[in-house]
């Protein structure tokens, strides 16, 4: 049940968030991704925490002796931080990383966007871990 403390004082109605204010927000919130966009996502499940680390000495001794190796980092720098994101969250939920998130804000999503990711890979998750053995 909801609780409406009317003890503290309530804004006037010059301050606070103006109308255009929230409309934006809203319509921030609801723009969601482009297609290119949910491609990323899409693409980062099949990628492993493993490529979100920086290249150390033993990847590049393997591309020494077997020659180049595929990187996972895109030219993008937005697309690489949703692309980060979209990889903890596939594996970890919504157990992510505040320096993640930090990185997906500072590309230009916006708290919408984050909610919405967040809760599509959960629900992806949910509906791939589930195997019908019968």
């Amino acid at each position: 049940m909801a609780y409406i403390d009317f003890a503290q004082p309530l804004p006037a109605a010059g301050e606070g968030l103006s109308l255009p204010m929230v409309r934006d927000r809203i319509k921030a919130a609801a723009s969601g991704f482009t297609r290119q966009e949910w491609q990323v996502v899409r693409l980062a499940r099949t990628d492993g925490l493993g490529s979100l680390r920086a290249p150390g000495r033993w990847s590049r001794l393997k591309e020494m002796i077997f020659g180049p190796q595929p990187h996972f980092r895109l030219a993008s720098e937005r697309l690489e931080a949703l692309r980060r994101l979209s990889v903890e969250s596939w594996h970890n939920g919504f157990a992510v990383r505040a320096s993640a998130i930090k990185a997906f804000r500072d590309a230009g999503f916006s708290e919408g966007q984050l909610e919405l990711l967040l809760s599509a890979i959960s629900l992806a998750r949910a509906t791939f871990t589930r195997r019908s053995f019968a």
